[in-house]
């Protein structure tokens, strides 16, 4: 077939899909990632336009921006084929490594599944009107530079926990800390949390910050062996209450916390949050990005007064 006539057949065939489909399709996106930058990085590969991708603000949800998208995609140029390549990248699926290392991953992985399995037989019947092997081929390399992403960041991870466990023999070094102090704005990087490295302000040290959510964060970083103390508290309560009314603070002490510490930091309103080694190793397992454990700190935080929330606690 000529590529001038698939052209025409493809238009053809696009104008006559159901809104059953476009359902199908909405589904198989909405279950099969559940972290927003999964979801931004496969619809980037699958042709949206960053310029689209980029009005994906931090108020709006997945469900509430994939109505958006799907509402928007009917009525561009070529919106129709958008929306196949969308579906035929979906459809390939065979694993769901976004959905493991959640509470309710076997949940989550059967319902991606489910959606996946009707999406596949609602897209039979569409390709069997239309058989090209180029655009196949297209959605099988569309496909594959995703899953190449995925693998680099896998690799990023690994490279950074082999970083963190080679700095952790030597924890307690000043060398070490400050070498923790790189690590730890590579990881930000990583994470593409908008950060500032260390600097000094009114004579003072900051340990550098970071925005999440829209909050600022002065960041206090401890790589010792001892556990940081309620001195580590105040100094760095001192910082924050020197800052405009919306900045917060940050500890991260790979030791963990005395208990006069973290009752120090907690209390009504407190404008600090508290993390560990067990924050830091989530993270870096990839089961939570870490703005997403930052959120959960944060919102324990406003609910209870408490600054510090143990991973293990994330459930409850």
């Amino acid at each position: 077939m000529q590529a001038r006539d698939y052209s025409a057949n493809l238009t053809g065939m696009a104008k006559r899909l159901a809104p059953s489909f476009v359902t199908l399709v909405f589904e198989a996106a909405l279950k099969s990632f559940w972290r927003r930058k999964s979801l931004w990085r496969f619809l980037r590969h699958a042709g949206i336009a960053e310029s689209f991708l980029s009005t994906w603000n931090s108020e709006e949800s997945k469900r509430d921006f994939l109505d958006r998208l799907f509402a928007k995609l009917p009525d561009q140029p070529r919106g129709r084929e958008v929306l196949l390549a969308i579906a035929r990248d979906l459809a390939q699926q065979e694993s769901f490594p976004d959905l493991q290392g959640w509470e309710d991953s076997e949940r989550k992985v059967q319902e991606a599944r489910s959606a996946v399995s009707a999406l596949r037989r609602g897209l039979a019947k569409i390709e069997d009107q239309v058989q090209d092997e180029r655009q196949r081929r297209e959605a099988r390399v569309r496909f594959e530079a995703f899953q190449e992403e995925v693998r680099r960041s896998r690799e990023s991870i690994a490279s950074l926990s082999t970083r963190l466990n080679e700095l952790a023999s030597r924890l307690g070094s000043q060398e070490a800390g400050y070498e923790f102090q790189d690590w730890f704005y590579d990881l930000m990087d990583f994470f593409e949390v908008t950060n500032r490295r260390p600097y000094t302000a009114d004579g003072r040290q900051i340990d550098g910050s970071i925005t999440v959510s829209g909050t600022t964060y002065l960041v206090e970083l401890k790589f010792t062996r001892d556990q940081a103390g309620a001195q580590d508290i105040d100094s760095l309560l001192k910082k924050v209450h020197d800052k405009a009314d919306n900045t917060m603070g940050i500890m991260v002490s790979m030791s963990g916390y005395s208990e006069t510490a973290v009752s120090g930091a907690s209390g009504p309103r407190t404008p600090l949050l508290l993390m560990d080694h067990q924050h830091i190793y989530l993270a870096l397992s990839g089961v939570s990005s870490f703005s997403e454990i930052v959120d959960r700190i944060r919102r324990h935080a406003s609910q209870t007064g408490e600054a510090l929330l143990p991973p293990d606690r994330f459930g409850g």
